[in-house]
């Protein structure tokens, strides 16, 4: 099924990828891989709503010096994710509840610089329903490690499944405060399984990160390193917050009388390190609430390690 996913991605976006191929940009290279997951297990522990996702990114590109401005569809990124919603409660989910999702998306994305902005635009097509497998995965997983499983109620009442593009772009600018403390306000687009607007800001205090490629995770906002600088060595602490206006969610339907928060906030923290061959990133985001009936925000996490040898 995923491989289906990949196909019609690559179809879609063929047209964007192939004038992306017709920029003065030279040889193409693999610049670098990045992934992150996220689960509120390393959060709250608490198993519901936004629950767990994995993203993943591959950039090619022409150069590797990815401090110097870059032109529209110089740098290509293949993009990667899953992500399940459920409700607060797997085996009885309460009325007005968030009903289940599982979503698997793939997409072409591009960063470049634009009027002295750090930009990044792109595509994804979203699949979603029972026939992602995810359901069947989180139930086999929690069966093994003795958590409450997905009850058949829980899976008949998930949302339809179908095929969903989605327009990502996103506009930024780092502002040095001091040498190695750096602001980035930010604003982004969302169009398609999810349509929202959303402003706002990262922080940062280190240089693991600088003059680098970052790819923020649609979940939390976090940043996670694709192209990195393998000289840095070192401690950096994120600080960030952002706050959208949602206009529509395939995950919230509206014909089932789940009414949309009038606003949707996020708060970040994280700490990135790099060491000789190795390298962690953790970090915890407050999630606000994102439909009328949910009572709270929750709180997840966010990890990534990698090892050289």
């Amino acid at each position: 099924m995923f491989r289906r996913v990949m196909r019609l991605a690559l179809a879609l976006v063929l047209p964007f990828f192939m004038l992306a191929q017709g920029v003065d940009a030279g040889p193409r290279e693999k610049l670098g891989y990045g992934r992150l997951v996220t689960n509120d297990y390393f959060g709250d522990g608490s198993d519901r709503w936004r629950t767990g996702s994995i993203t993943s990114s591959r950039i090619w590109g022409s150069t590797g010096h990815t401090d110097q401005p870059r032109a529209f569809g110089d740098m290509i990124e293949l993009r990667l994710s899953s992500e399940i919603f459920a409700p607060d409660n797997l085996g009885r989910p309460s009325a007005g509840d968030r009903p289940y999702a599982g979503a698997l998306s793939a997409g072409l994305h591009t960063h470049f610089t634009w009027q002295g902005f750090d930009a990044a635009m792109g595509v994804d097509l979203v699949l979603t329903g029972e026939g992602t497998g995810l359901g069947s995965l989180q139930r086999s997983v929690h069966k093994v490690v003795g958590a409450t499983k997905p009850s058949r109620n829980t899976f008949d009442n998930q949302i339809d499944g179908g095929l969903h593009l989605t327009f990502v772009g996103e506009v930024a600018r780092d502002m040095a405060l001091s040498q190695n403390v750096h602001l980035r306000p930010f604003l982004e687009g969302r169009a398609g399984a999810e349509t929202m607007v959303r402003a706002g800001v990262d922080l940062t205090f280190g240089s693991i990160g600088m003059g680098e490629i970052l790819v923020r995770e649609a979940v939390t906002g976090q940043r996670y390193r694709v192209v990195r600088n393998n000289e840095a060595r070192g401690f950096t602490f994120l600080l960030g917050a952002d706050i959208a206006h949602v206009d529509d969610s395939i995950f919230l339907p509206s014909d089932r009388g789940i009414e949309l928060t009038s606003s949707r906030d996020r708060l970040r923290a994280g700490l990135h390190w790099q060491g000789e061959g190795a390298e962690a990133f953790y970090a915890l985001t407050y999630l606000g609430e994102e439909f009328e009936a949910q009572n709270e925000g929750q709180l997840v996490g966010s990890l990534r390690i990698k090892f050289s040898f």
